[in-house]
């Protein structure tokens, strides 16, 4: 069933265009997301009536439905599925409160491996979110390497697929060891991620992050990132490849993802880690935010 948490108002769930109280939306066992992870989705930050960077989210999930090879539906407009976020959170009567609103799609129920059809079906759901606009982590955040499972260079890791067992095993590891996230490496062990989001390495005014190819997930918040840093004349952005020996070299590192925006991490391994230039970025990321 898919039943996101109630915890303030009346909260419903979109079911193929159709609103359903959360107790009663329910998938069939043979759901091919389920079975199979033949799906995607996209995680949306709702605050100030809007969702952050819609039309980035828009176009990721609509690439990603091709390289799957769904059939995309001919309504399946960037007006349309704003509308039909909009008309999920309205019953909540919560429109002025932020959202996390996920947005899933998967291939219809028939075949095993081969699908008997391309066609799709889709739900949102949403939970609250208590700080209406990205804010500065201050507490202690420390990560450690997950070497058990690596990311695969390519394409696919690229997407945002229900098929995250990566992802699950490395944040039991994190738990159990008492870190606060993971960084993931591909099979060149090359560092490509964090657990939850992508990954910015600062020494002096240069700033690194791991390109698509090398596996990392097309992040929307990378992709903003990305462009207000080139927009600041002190310093200088670059996509490339980033060694487990760079970490303890680097003055910051930092995690992005659209729900927490930039998360500083404070420690890895017996190196500490300063915030200066997550300072100077939330801001503009903020007001990018909400002028986009």
């Amino acid at each position: 069933m898919i039943r996101p948490q109630k915890k303030d108002g009346f909260f419903m769930t979109n079911f193929n265009g159709t609103l359903v109280e959360n107790n009663k939306a329910q998938i069939t066992i043979d759901n091919r997301g389920f079975n199979y992870g033949d799906a995607v989705f996209e995680t949306l930050r709702f605050s100030g009536g809007k969702i952050y960077f819609w039309e980035d989210h828009y176009f990721r999930l609509m690439a990603s439905m091709r390289i799957l090879r769904m059939e995309i539906p001919m309504n399946f407009t960037m007006e349309f599925l704003e509308g039909e976020v909009l008309k999920t959170i309205e019953p909540s009567d919560l429109k002025n409160t932020t959202f996390r609103v996920k947005l899933l799609v998967w291939r219809k129920t028939g075949g095993k491996y081969t699908p008997v059809t391309n066609d799709i079906e889709y739900a949102i759901s949403f939970e609250k979110l208590d700080t209406p606009f990205y804010i500065l982590s201050e507490v202690d955040y420390e990560v450690e390497l997950f070497k058990d499972h690596y990311v695969t260079s390519g394409l696919l890791s690229t997407l945002k697929s229900t098929n995250r067992l990566i992802n699950i095993l490395g944040s039991i590891f994190a738990k159990e060891n008492g870190y606060q996230n993971c960084l993931l490496l591909n099979e060149n062990k090359q560092v490509v991620e964090a657990l939850n989001g992508n990954i910015f390495l600062v020494s002096d005014n240069k700033i690194k992050t791991p390109p698509l190819s090398e596996g990392c997930l097309n992040g929307i918040l990378r992709k903003q990132l990305v462009s207000i840093i080139k927009e600041i004349p002190d310093f200088t952005i670059e996509e490339t490849s980033i060694s487990p020996f760079e970490l303890q070299k680097a003055d910051e590192i930092f995690i992005t993802n659209v729900i927490q925006g930039i998360i500083p991490i404070t420690k890895y391994r017996k190196k500490e880690y300063g915030d200066r230039v997550v300072k100077l970025l939330l801001p503009k990321l903020n007001l990018k935010a909400r002028i986009g």
